[in-house]
């Protein structure tokens, strides 16, 4: 067996292949060609391990080193990079570093989703990339108006069916110039819309038999969008080993700093899954908005935390609770149900 280590870039990897004793038996540079990656490898003995940074290409080089019969490693960059203690920086140095963590068995490495996984991930995370310009969209036609004082009065949402009858009236309101910028964002904002539609309804299409995904849908402000979001960040949930952990993989968990007899609770971690602390933020914010469950606990948790803490932190408890009540659901394979505690301070228990 060889321990192999990629640094990778966009046009092209460094390899490194050493014994294992760590001797080097070779290193070079392949150009990214397709089929390049799996020819090297295969001059290998198969199964031998394949470190390799979490660059945003790593999906097509994962794929390339399976091809090859090897097992792809996918290592967490900035720990691994804190680990080897390296001031200066090249391709070789980076793929010693990888090998040196690898061979010592403590390489930092995170989950591979299963291509599929990866391949349907791409439909919930396009959508968000359009919902944000169609956000920037709407605000830009919001300035237009607001430059010559020009608001609909008693219209809640100025893009609904009644608020599209008053800004056709305040867009032909305004000069010749704006007018015509102001068409074509509308413009534009109509094809962003349409495309948004055309996801989702491709994203019912593949996952309407889901049975994970119904019981996601059970969490209190979780609806189909979220639930989506939800069941393709997560992924297998087994690899979380309780509730807490995927809560702390959504960002939803304060750092600790404990020390000299005090505990202080600080900020949430930056290096986490953004789409799933956005999706459970947003399920959350949702719940709260509705008030259509007072009596549940959602709603007494956030209730008791925003007294005493503020709206904020009260969004990322109850964020937290429906992190946790996933890895629940997922793993007892029932629906969502109150727990009986309501001590927001408490993690939920898991049946």
């Amino acid at each position: 067996m060889q321990y192999i280590a990629f640094d990778s870039h966009k046009r092209y990897t460094w390899a490194l292949v050493q014994d294992e004793e760590g001797k080097v038996v070779e290193e070079r540079r392949i150009e990214h060609i397709p089929g390049a990656l799996t020819g090297f490898l295969e001059r290998w003995t198969p199964g031998s391990p394949v470190a390799v940074e979490t660059v945003g290409n790593w999906y097509w080089i994962t794929d390339e080193i399976e091809a090859a019969g090897m097992i792809p490693r996918l290592v967490h960059a900035r720990t691994a990079k804190l680990m080897s203690g390296k001031v200066n920086k090249t391709d070789q140095l980076d793929a010693r570093s990888l090998n040196r963590l690898q061979r010592s068995g403590t390489l930092p490495t995170v989950w591979i989703p299963p291509r599929e996984l990866r391949d349907q991930r791409e439909l919930p995370r396009t959508r968000m990339v359009f919902v944000r310009m169609q956000t920037a969209l709407k605000n830009a036609i919001h300035a237009d108006l607001a430059k010559y004082n020009l608001r609909a009065q008693g219209v809640s949402d100025l893009f609904g069916v009644r608020g599209r009858i008053h800004l056709k009236e305040m867009v032909n309101e305004l000069p010749c110039e704006t007018r015509y910028v102001t068409q074509l964002l509308l413009a534009q904002l109509g094809e962003v819309q349409e495309t948004i539609q055309g996801i989702e309804r491709r994203m019912h299409s593949v996952f309407a038999q889901s049975a994970q995904l119904a019981l996601i849908q059970t969490l209190p402000g979780v609806a189909f969008i979220l639930g989506v979001v939800i069941l393709t960040e997560v992924g297998d949930v087994s690899r979380f080993p309780t509730g807490s952990h995927l809560a702390s993989y959504a960002g939803l968990t304060p750092r600790v700093h404990a020390s000299g007899g005090r505990v202080r609770h600080g900020r949430t971690r930056f290096d986490v899954n953004r789409y799933l602390k956005w999706a459970y933020a947003e399920a959350a914010n949702a719940t709260m908005i509705r008030r259509r469950h007072d009596s549940r606990h959602v709603s007494k948790l956030y209730e008791r935390v925003r007294r005493r803490r503020g709206h904020q932190k009260a969004i990322i408890a109850v964020g937290r609770h429906l992190a946790e009540a996933t890895h629940a659901v997922l793993t007892t394979g029932e629906a969502y149900r109150d727990p009986t505690s309501l001590d927001p301070e408490e993690p939920m228990r898991e049946a």
